[in-house]
């Protein structure tokens, strides 16, 4: 899988300012990095570690009312989170690092980063992390592994026997 595949399938850029920081995992810093952005932060019961369980978002993007522009851009945040877990997900499935969130602060340049190579980079990491022979499930972008072989790798998509007909779109 190349830089191209990223960019095709997923839409991401794949140029751009490195994707670094610090993983800070105390609470605090947690705590003070969402009062900053969202104005209200998650208990411990909505974390584990240095993971923000999703419903914190969810719920916290249904409460969000768009009155102006610092509300839209806290409810695209929570989306952008949310959207997270596809790219750069945990095993469980519920919760998203939330490493992320500094990289968020200027809305306008979250765009210049090049998400697409860290997508990436998250993918071959966690295909590597497979290989352990202890090691009984796998993280990372699933999605785009799959929709990846499912274009690469054309033997492994199903056959049907009954080939839908679409008589509009054959015209």
């Amino acid at each position: 899988m190349t830089l191209e595949d990223v960019a095709i399938i997923l839409g991401l850029p794949t140029n751009g300012l490195p994707v670094t920081g610090p993983t800070m995992s105390s609470f605090e810093a947690l705590e003070t990095e969402c009062l900053h952005q969202f104005r209200v932060a998650p208990r411990k019961t909505d974390c584990r570690g240095s993971f923000i369980k999703l419903m914190w978002f969810r719920s916290l993007k249904d409460r969000i009312v768009l009155t102006d522009d610092v509300h839209i851009q806290m409810y695209v945040k929570c989306h952008i989170m949310l959207f997270g877990t596809i790219l750069f997900g945990d095993k469980s499935g519920a919760t998203v690092h939330w490493k992320f969130l500094p990289l968020l602060r200027n809305f306008a340049g979250i765009i210049q980063f090049s998400w697409g190579s860290t997508c990436l980079v998250h993918l071959y990491r966690s295909l590597c992390r497979v290989t352990c022979v202890d090691c009984k499930e796998m993280d990372g972008p699933l999605t785009l592994l799959l929709t990846w072989a499912w274009i690469r790798l054309p033997f492994l998509a199903p056959i049907s026997d009954n080939p839908r007909v679409f008589s509009i779109a054959n015209r």
